[in-house]
């Protein structure tokens, strides 16, 4: 499978508590930090909740 390289471009602050799980769950801690995972449809779905928090890219 292929990976994704995931970096938080906006803050979880004010967001509901779903959200803020699903990224301490991707392991995503503070602004800008960048988490390698591989491309599973359990992370993609993670990865779509929080689209718009997030940057992502194909390696």
């Amino acid at each position: 499978m292929s990976k994704l390289k995931i970096t938080l471009v906006k803050s979880g602050i004010d967001r509901p508590e779903r959200q803020k799980k699903t990224l301490v769950a991707l392991g995503l801690r503070k602004m800008y930090h960048t988490v390698e995972v591989e491309a599973t449809p359990q992370i993609m779905g993670m990865v779509t909740k929080i689209r718009h928090l997030v940057e992502v890219k194909e390696v």
